[in-house]
């Protein structure tokens, strides 16, 4: 199974989870990743050059997914819009620069670990989770964990990583902080903004998304992400 990874701080838990619980899976002597920003992995899933990976949630909406994603119930401190004066589309993203365009944000939208380091430096910035929630009270969805094969071995990995919080260790906190150039305090802040269970708030949060985005003739179809240039 080739399972496509995105290297952002968000995942961090995931990843240890999958390296922790791999071996549960009958096809774990055959588990390779294929590393990648999430628009990269869109197309990568869309062309079945991988099997598996957290899928942008306006891409997802034509996949097989499971109640796991990335999801921020109030701010995310990763997906923000900085004051500018023409509106910039951050190349990494896919669902982000469209629910700036849905909230009518103007500005540069900015995504992952360089978001971080631009909150934790104390920019001025919007935060797009944020305004999502204070407009519908609910949380939102910025990726789904999708597959096209090995479903149900996926399914139940998805089923273990929500029973329970993953404890990071303090070596792999250190090493991504050093990676990050982030401190491992605002790591542990960070992840704290950070859920990953799909539940009845969430499906509400992720189906209002997408309506609201194909009223407005904003969501791509899997052609059009599939042909899209890297």
């Amino acid at each position: 199974m080739i399972f496509g990874k995105i290297d952002f701080l968000n995942l961090l838990p995931f990843h240890i989870f999958m390296k922790r619980y791999a071996s549960t899976l009958r096809t774990h002597q055959s588990l390779n990743y294929h590393k990648g920003v999430p628009s990269a992995l869109n197309r990568s899933f869309a062309a079945r050059r991988i099997d598996a990976a957290f899928i942008s949630s306006i891409t997802a909406r034509h996949c097989r997914h499971f109640n796991v994603g990335i999801v921020a119930k109030h701010e995310v401190l990763s997906v923000l819009s900085l004051p500018c004066h023409e509106n910039k589309k951050d190349d990494d993203s896919a669902t982000s620069n469209l629910l700036a365009q849905l909230l009518n944000v103007h500005g540069e939208v900015l995504i992952g670990d360089k978001a971080l380091r631009y909150y934790y430096s104390g920019g001025e910035h919007i935060d797009l989770g944020k305004v999502w929630n204070e407009k519908t009270g609910l949380p939102f969805v910025f990726a789904l964990l999708c597959s096209h094969n090995h479903t149900d071995e996926l399914k139940r990995l998805s089923h273990a990583f929500v029973r329970k919080p993953i404890k990071i260790p303090y070596y792999i906190l250190m090493e991504n902080a050093k990676k990050s150039d982030l401190t491992a305090v605002q790591i542990t802040h960070y992840l704290q903004y950070i859920s990953y269970k799909i539940g009845e708030k969430e499906k509400r949060g992720y189906k209002r998304f997408l309506k609201e985005a194909k009223e407005l003739g904003l969501a791509p179809s899997m052609r059009e992400i599939r042909y899209q240039q890297c």
